[in-house]
């Protein structure tokens, strides 16, 4: 099962007495009037769930979606608190990152697999909540709502399947800073641009991303996915077949059974290590393969380097790192 699709917000401990102390959604009265002057706020976004209002510039930004911290990063805000998607120590460290967060550290609210530990997110007093890249329900978006302004995923995508141009500039339009995440989205849309005319070969080509937690069991990411939505802006074909079983899912899983739909001119694995590397290659039915017989395959870990969590992010911030790592092995 892929990573991105285990976040639970759990609420039981949520009481009304606790988001009294947290102070609510709606900023006092009296300062109402002094925010409202100072630049774009209040402004209204539409996404999922509605139209979400903030009265004034955040300044205790939490995200719960696994990579909603890279777009409001871009755009200059830093989040107080964050889910944490491959358990990175310190957080702030990744290379595509490490200088928008200048050494402040983030509380993290919760691994991918525990969700969101609720009375941590409380403690921080949040102000505005990102939830683009999170897949939560209407129940839980109005819960948070109690607790602050809420930003859900964005409309008419299922979840996980938001292209990162939707969330920037969402971000973007939160943050009162829409024209600054337009410019972000060009200038990356422009590098993808550079990677195809530098490599018209890949046109026409196909190629999936795909994973394997455990032996015997398969995951390849339809093309809404962050992962394979990289491969396809450099140039590559995502085939239907994989999209259609995944269904209003971000993967479609399988076992060696279905390896053959494995079968394109380009794989991409994304791993966590070198273990699993040998795993998928010793399995009798993938050797089998033509994309493995004419190593036509690419093995990517998240960690050291962290080239596999660039992809699985695909943000503004980790689109360039994985163009420049990851091109030249494509290339080879």
């Amino acid at each position: 099962m892929d990573v991105s699709r285990r976040l639970t917000v759990s609420f039981a401990a949520l009481t009304l007495s606790l988001v009294t102390a947290c102070g609510g959604g709606a900023a006092p009265a009296g300062k109402a009037a002094e925010t409202a002057a100072a630049g774009p706020y209040p402004l209204k976004v539409e996404h999922l769930y509605g139209t979400t209002e903030i009265t004034k510039r955040p300044e205790r930004i939490v995200t719960i979606g696994l990579s909603d911290h890279e777009p409001v990063l871009a755009l200059g805000f830093k989040p107080v608190g964050v889910v944490d998607w491959f358990q990175r120590s310190p957080f702030s460290d990744w290379p595509w990152a490490k200088d928008k967060w200048g050494g402040t550290e983030p509380t993290v609210l919760g691994l991918r697999e525990d969700g969101v530990k609720m009375e941590k997110l409380l403690a921080l007093k949040p102000d505005l909540i990102f939830a683009m890249y999170s897949g939560i329900k209407k129940e839980t978006y109005d819960q948070l709502s109690k607790i602050a302004p809420v930003v859900a995923q964005p409309k008419g995508f299922d979840p996980y399947a938001a292209p990162w141009q939707e969330m920037q500039l969402l971000a973007g339009r939160a943050l009162g800073k829409e024209a600054e995440a337009k410019q972000l989205v060009s200038g990356i849309q422009d590098a993808f641009a550079r990677a195809r005319k530098d490599n018209p070969q890949w046109a026409g080509k196909t190629a999936v991303a795909a994973d394997s937690f455990k032996a015997g069991t398969y995951s390849a990411f339809q093309k809404g996915d962050p992962k394979s939505a990289f491969l396809a802006e450099l140039g590559f074909t995502i085939p239907e077949q994989i999209t259609k079983q995944a269904g209003t899912s971000n993967v479609a899983e399988f076992g060696s059974e279905g390896l053959n739909m494995l079968e394109v001119d380009r794989l991409v694995w994304l791993t966590t290590g070198k273990e699993p590397w040998e795993r998928i290659k010793k399995d009798p039915v993938y050797k089998e393969l033509k994309v493995a017989k004419e190593n036509r395959h690419l093995f990517l870990t998240y960690q050291d380097p962290p080239v596999g969590a660039a992809l699985s992010f695909n943000t503004a911030l980790s689109i360039p790192y994985a163009i420049e790592q990851v091109v030249p092995l494509l290339k080879g």
